[in-house]
């Protein structure tokens, strides 16, 4: 199948089911990643990463990167557009229905399932996270040691940096920041 077929048709799949938000995405790009071999799991990473620090919102920035990073500008468009078309075509079928779904029970009662689901894809998604980001398990199986399971330099700014937040409400853009300096300093300046 030709590459931007099979990008618009996993990127409108993902757009179509990933309720939840821009996170909720992620489950979806770790399934693409498995079946294409287009970016790996660490790629997904640094996707998270770039689409954190920019604006805009995850999800369509993360389809971005991923259509960029597979199939260079044309396949950053069609990722970003097959992302968001599923949502367009239910706002436009839902807005033109929308008197006949306000208060129907059905619907309530569907909502009312969605939003577990939606919390069990980002928790998900934040577990795979933090697996990439924050342990080191081919360390771990070689030295069998609980101190190789953890890349303590970023558990450390992560724990600091959530300390950080919860008590002085900084805004998150702050933390971006720094978080990208002192990623900056610990990766080059070899600390």
């Amino acid at each position: 199948m030709n590459t931007l077929l099979r990008l618009f048709l996993e990127f409108f799949k993902t757009g179509l089911f990933s309720v939840g938000g821009g996170l909720a995405t992620l489950p979806f790009l770790y399934e693409i990643s498995d079946s294409t071999g287009w970016f790996s799991h660490a790629d997904i990473a640094d996707m998270i990463a770039v689409s954190e620090a920019t604006p805009g919102a995850i999800g369509i920035n993360m389809s971005t990167y991923a259509g960029y990073h597979t199939a260079g500008i044309i396949g950053g468009v069609i990722a970003t557009l097959s992302l968001a078309l599923p949502s367009f075509i239910v706002i436009l079928i839902v807005a033109h229905f929308l008197s006949r779904f306000k208060g129907n029970r059905f619907v309530d009662a569907a909502f009312y399932g969605l939003r577990p689901a939606s919390i069990a894809m980002i928790t998900a998604a934040g577990v795979n996270v933090v697996k990439i980001a924050l342990i080191n398990i081919p360390a771990f199986e070689v030295s069998r040691s609980v101190a190789d399971l953890f890349i303590w330099k970023a558990l450390i700014l992560a724990v600091v940096i959530f300390v950080l937040r919860k008590r002085f409400k900084l805004h998150p853009i702050l933390f971006i920041a720094v978080s990208a300096v002192v990623g900056i300093v610990l990766r080059l300046g070899g600390v």
